[in-house]
């Protein structure tokens, strides 16, 4: 398996690990020339089945897969919610090469921002997309979001790039860094995997206990109640009073946003519409959404 501190090596089923962007590149040279598409995979490791979604149909674009694992410093608000982030690289290599991912590159800090200390952070504002709603429960996050992933995509020049739809803000706010610099990669969002019982599947499931898990099911089943109503206004309204009355459940937002610009949503908007809701759920903070479909 592979070592941080080496630049290259063979992992398993072929699949290339990089920690130099200049080894990437190296590797990606002839399947460029040969007319391929790079499909890029950003992730901050801790895989579960959702990345390994991601790199599934990633595949349907093209053979070149590449996953990136780089736990970014810039966008945690909170030192200690950046310490406890889990790290477990041999084993994260393993399921992307199973999901049948060409390669992980694993960069670390400087090589993504070399010279940069991890408190030098450009201010990013594209309006309500950065400033309500994750925007507002965690200042500053959307700027480290926009600074690793440009930075991400300096380093890999993707074709297409894949993103989860569980973070749908993060995913319209990178659709919008790209509309506005103008970038040369497409953006592709990937449903939300959820487990049998309707949990969004997230790494940070496993810190829940047995009683928290079965009150986080209520965040599912809440925004699928308001996305199918007919009013969803009122019914989020409504659905979050009810999460505020479990003992294990502090809602901070259950909105129904505009999916492009996250205004507050009226029927008189000719848009479609998301239902986004976060809560601290056991001392565990937890995001999910769908879209608004009424009845």
């Amino acid at each position: 398996m592979p070592s941080t501190s080496s630049t290259f090596t063979k992992v398993l089923n072929n699949s290339a690990f990089c920690t130099l962007a200049a080894d990437l590149q190296s590797t990606l040279r002839p399947f460029r020339a040969a007319g391929e598409k790079v499909v890029f995979v950003p992730t901050m490791g801790a895989f579960h089945a959702g990345h390994q979604s991601l790199i599934n149909a990633a595949r349907g674009i093209s053979s070149q897969v590449w996953v990136s694992i780089f736990v970014n410093p810039t966008q945690f608000n909170k030192p200690s919610d950046l310490a406890a982030y889990p790290r477990q690289l041999d084993a994260d290599c393993r399921l992307a090469a199973e999901a049948g991912a060409a390669g992980v590159f694993a960069p670390n800090f400087q090589e993504v921002y070399p010279g940069l200390q991890a408190n030098t952070v450009p201010e990013v504002d594209y309006g309500l997309l950065t400033s309500a709603l994750e925007g507002q429960q965690r200042p500053g996050h959307f700027n480290g979001v926009v600074q690793v992933v440009r930075r991400l995509f300096e380093l890999v020049d993707p074709d297409v790039a894949m993103f989860g739809e569980k973070d749908y803000q993060q995913f319209a706010v990178v659709s919008e860094l790209v509309r506005r610099e103008k970038l040369s990669v497409e953006i592709v969002g990937v449903p939300t995997v959820r487990a049998a019982d309707g949990l969004a599947l997230s790494s940070r499931n496993v810190r829940l206990s047995e009683d928290a898990r079965r009150s986080a099911l209520r965040l599912s089943e809440e925004i699928k109640a308001v996305a199918c109503a007919p009013n969803p206004n009122l019914a989020a309204s409504q659905a979050f009073v009810r999460l505020s009355a479990d003992p294990l459940i502090a809602p901070e937002y259950l909105s129904v946003v505009a999916a492009d610009t996250f205004e507050n949503w009226t029927p008189e908007l000719s848009t479609a519409a998301r239902v986004l809701v976060a809560a601290q759920v056991g001392g565990v903070r937890l995001i999910d959404n769908i879209a608004v479909r009424p009845a």
